[in-house]
């Protein structure tokens, strides 16, 4: 049977996998759903049309599943979808989705959120992301696997962030970072690839030779940014790290490309 302790307040409605754990004066809505496992520290408001995967911790007073902090925001039905195995601080704060981008904010599995972390609207994250003491995420931020935020990061509104990339303590990010990247600063600016990361991850030193290459060709001084990458991406076909890079330069984006200073 699940777990409440008798000052939380958890509406019928609410959908608990028996093995959950809720904590003292925590607070879930009738259109919360909790998978096996979750435990609820205490002091956790969980509400909206929100879904917490197995396996998540959340630490007092967190704020899951608030509407969104967006004016244009009505009411519609739009949802919060949390995956697996996350950690969840305390403070952090995580806001369901709009109609304007979606209708879902979605995060998922084997993610760390330290205190007084924020996920805007309409958010995608992906899986093994750190987001360290208060980093803050506007809405419409996509952001991929194995990423990780320094302290005090801001991220604006509808910024893209490539796989593997580091974001460094206090830095304001208004412009896209390609996977594998390493930014800092206030505006941040690309200082290179995110080595320490890649040689945790595993990354050979064949793999990490050739995207040094490529990040040198791509961001040179001669010649256009577009002919460097179509350079790069003629020389390095063959080379699926390298074209994860070539390929998020070249998708379609609401925001600039963080560059490095010259």
């Amino acid at each position: 049977m699940t777990n409440i302790h008798p000052t939380a307040i958890v509406d019928p409605k609410a959908e608990l996998d028996p093995s959950v754990k809720v904590g003292p004066y925590s607070i879930i809505g009738p259109d919360v759903k909790l998978g096996a496992d979750v435990v609820l520290h205490s002091h956790v408001v969980i509400v909206g049309r929100t879904t917490i995967g197995a396996r998540t911790q959340i630490y007092p007073f967190a704020s899951i599943g608030q509407p969104p902090q967006d004016l244009k925001y009505h009411g519609e039905p739009s949802t919060l979808e949390v995956g697996t195995d996350n950690l969840i601080r305390e403070y952090v704060t995580m806001n369901a989705g709009t109609e304007g981008g979606g209708m879902v904010t979605r995060i998922g599995s084997n993610n760390t959120f330290l205190a007084s972390a924020h996920v805007g609207h309409d958010c995608i994250i992906g899986d093994h992301v750190i987001l360290s003491n208060t980093t803050l995420l506007a809405g419409h931020c996509r952001v991929a696997d194995y990423v990780i935020f320094g302290g005090g990061s801001a991220v604006h509104q509808f910024v893209r962030i490539g796989k593997h990339a580091f974001i460094g303590g206090a830095s304001a990010v208004e412009s896209d970072i390609i996977p594998f990247g390493l930014v800092v600063g206030n505006r941040a600016h690309l200082m290179g690839l995110n080595l320490v990361g890649l040689k945790r991850r595993g990354f050979s030193r064949e793999q990490i030779t050739a995207m040094r290459d490529a990040f040198g060709q791509i961001f040179g001084q001669e010649g256009a940014l577009r002919d460097r990458v179509a350079a790069v991406a003629e020389r390095f076909a063959d080379n699926a790290d390298v074209m994860d890079i070539v390929n998020f330069i070249q998708a379609d984006a609401d925001r600039p490309l963080c560059l490095p200073r010259h």
